[in-house]
């Protein structure tokens, strides 16, 4: 095999790896998979909630010790970068995923929301409220399961469904741009095998608590937080 021919396959085989990674790092995004890349070539499932932010692990801590979370598992979603991280009732990391938000930027629920029409909800309004919620799992008006963070608001998480192509929901959900993510209408959407998978099982006992972080002010301004 001539020098020529040698650095062609090569180049070739890099090429289809290279492909290789990216359908990997796509699939584990739709099914809610973290991914840490520790080297070039070499891919590995990373930690549950291995890539929470500081606020994340000090939210986890807080709930725990300070019994917020009513050893319940918990849930804490973290609307800045886009990303859902589920703990266990002792504040042992889970999972994590992507997920999809509410498009306006905003940390307060429409007085009366939850008894409009959608096509009477401006895109102003479409909000993920922040708070603490006592989540639960129920059923929608169309008879799909989903987790109740707020009834009467019609707020939930529920799984990615298929909406205008014109929302491109599966795209947005494997962006790395978390300006993506910003689309539903106030709700809390996950990918489907993730919804499965990590959140029924989760709220199969009956509840857990929901914490939403927010995005106009500090954290500490919403949670009774202690810093350490």
């Amino acid at each position: 095999m001539n020098n020529e021919m040698a650095a062609l396959l090569k180049s070739d085989d890099r090429g289809w790896m290279n492909g290789l990674r990216t359908l990997v790092l796509l699939f584990c995004m739709f099914q809610g998979v973290a991914i840490a890349q520790d080297s070039p070539g070499n891919l590995q499932v990373a930690p549950a909630a291995s890539g929470a932010s500081g606020i994340i692990q000090n939210m986890a801590s807080w709930a725990v010790g300070s019994g917020d979370n009513q050893n319940l598992p918990f849930v804490i979603v973290d609307k800045i970068t886009a990303q859902l991280f589920i703990f266990d009732a002792n504040g042992t990391p889970r999972a994590s995923t992507p997920v999809l938000l509410g498009l306006a930027r905003g940390d307060h629920s429409v007085p009366g929301i939850g008894e409009r029409q959608i096509a009477d909800i401006r895109p102003a309004e479409r909000t993920t409220p922040a708070g603490r919620f006592v989540g639960e799992p129920g059923k929608n008006i169309d008879g799909e399961d989903v987790i109740w963070i707020d009834y009467d608001a019609a707020l939930s998480i529920h799984r990615v469904r298929p909406g205008p192509s014109r929302e491109r929901r599966l795209e947005r959900l494997a962006s790395s741009t978390s300006a993506d993510h910003r689309i539903s209408y106030g709700c809390v959407v996950v990918p489907v095998k993730f919804y499965e998978q990590v959140i029924a099982p989760t709220f199969a006992q009956g509840k857990g608590i929901i914490y939403v972080l927010p995005e106009t002010k500090p954290a500490e301004k919403v949670f009774r937080l202690v810093q350490g």
